[in-house]
């Protein structure tokens, strides 16, 4: 979403680098440069306007002046502003108070609430709550069997809510029976607008004074640029929003919403959805944004999502294997499975710091790939995958014919699966010194 805000940046810092000393008008020039890179990005012009400079009062100060590297330093005010400007640090839900407490989620029509309803449930279920759905759009009968659809996918209990109905009786109605329940988290999926208008507001403020919500999260679509920090003024004003989520960042949305929201509204980004599955919800954090958008990586998120997707004991037990040179396609296929639960390949590769932004454009990886040596896999006999030297011509047929690939393919998973065991029994003889060998540099 930041890929040509991030270019732009590049460019401006790499100009920046090639002087030894930087002198008023090599910053202003290199400013300039990232001026326009923000407002081309869809940063509100206000925040744009400060934010350019604070940077130039800083950068023209005595912590770059007198820098034995000074356009690495102009970076790293860069860094700290643009962390400033996405509000200093990750916000937590506020979910203390009376149980069940409520998170209310607002937004116009079509911003993605009742997907977000579904994303929130599984974080939530993640961190040891029991959330409990409550449809409250009267309005629109689809929205109500939507959010009772997800909760029977995602096994998360829906209040049974019909269009004739009032939104408060309902939510009313459903703190008793989440409490009866034991849930501790209602997740209330209001009705929407394609306008923000008088009935919309009074009815949510209807809804706020009577359950007295621990959170109103703003469902915004980032695809709607500056309209998304727009709406998210028009609600707080009348709501008080507590935060912000941003749907669809995995679009072609420029990023300016998520850059501006906080410096005008004063809320926090709390969350964005970056993709349509259930998972693809993650907290905000300024700071690694700030590091993604200025190519340094986001290693921090890398390493959450490899402890969410790992298990300790089988990764230790994978390690024993390896190490005694018995490690199966069976086991092979597990731990494939474990990176594949971390998200797109492509996805994780850019959050490694060092990484060249054209480099990516030019990574072509499809992870349907890992879908279609999972089955190859999962059609050998467990036999055949403990030993796969018995795996011959016509157990290589009939594993082709069962999922629905070419011999040739079979082959060439074998091949690579006996490539990686020699190179794995090489560094196990030799140690670090067959491991230095085996890397290009």
């Amino acid at each position: 979403m930041f890929d040509n805000l991030s270019d732009k940046l590049n460019s401006a810092f790499k100009a920046l680098r090639g002087h030894g000393t930087l002198s008023e008008k090599n910053i202003q020039d290199g400013l300039k440069q990232v001026r326009m890179a923000l407002l081309e990005a869809d940063v509100n012009y206000r925040v744009a306007k400060k934010v350019i400079s604070d940077i130039k009062e800083r950068a023209l100060g005595q912590e770059v002046m007198k820098s034995l590297s000074p356009g690495q330093q102009v970076v790293k005010i860069v860094y700290d502003e643009f962390t400033e400007m996405m509000g200093s640090s990750h916000e937590d839900l506020d979910l203390k108070g009376k149980i069940p407490c409520a998170v209310m989620l607002v937004g116009l029509q079509g911003s993605g609430k009742t997907t977000t309803c579904g994303k929130l449930a599984l974080f939530l279920r993640k961190n040891g709550k029991k959330p409990f759905f409550v449809p409250v759009d009267v309005y629109r009968p689809a929205a109500i069997d939507q959010l009772k659809k997800i909760g029977k996918q995602l096994d998360v209990p829906v209040f049974q809510s019909t269009c004739d109905m009032k939104p408060l009786d309902i939510c009313r109605k459903a703190e008793k029976q989440a409490e009866e329940l034991g849930c501790d988290v209602l997740l209330i999926d209001t009705a929407g607008r394609l306008h923000v208008d008088e009935k919309l507001m009074a009815e949510l403020s209807a809804i706020k004074k009577g359950i007295e919500p621990c959170e109103i999260l703003l469902v915004a679509d980032a695809m709607t640029g500056q309209d998304a920090v727009n709406i998210a003024g028009s609600f707080d004003k009348i709501l008080d929003l507590t935060g912000v989520v941003l749907s669809k960042m995995d679009g072609d949305a420029r990023g300016g919403a998520a850059l501006s929201i906080k410096a005008v509204t004063g809320k926090p980004l709390k969350f964005i959805g970056v993709g349509e599955k259930f998972t693809a919800l993650e907290p905000f954090h300024p700071e690694r944004m700030a590091s993604r958008i200025l190519g340094m990586g986001d290693t921090l998120s890398f390493i959450e999502k490899a402890q969410e997707a790992v298990d300790e004991e089988k990764a230790e037990e994978l390690a024993k294997k390896l190490k005694k040179n018995q490690f199966t396609l069976e086991d092979f296929r597990d731990q494939m499975a474990s990176v594949r639960k971390m998200g797109s390949i492509k996805d994780l590769i850019a959050m490694l710091p060092g990484v060249n932004k054209k480099q990516m454009k030019g990574l072509n990886i499809d992870d349907s790939q890992f879908a279609r040596i999972e089955a190859i896999i999962n059609s050998m006999t467990p036999e055949e995958r403990k030993t796969h030297s018995i795996i011959k011509g016509s157990r290589k047929k009939r594993i082709a014919k069962g999922s629905g690939v070419t011999v040739q393919e079979v082959n060439k998973l074998l091949k690579s699966y006996v490539q990686a065991m020699k190179m794995v029994k090489k560094f196990n003889k030799g140690g670090m010194r067959s491991l230095k060998n085996m890397l290009p540099f």
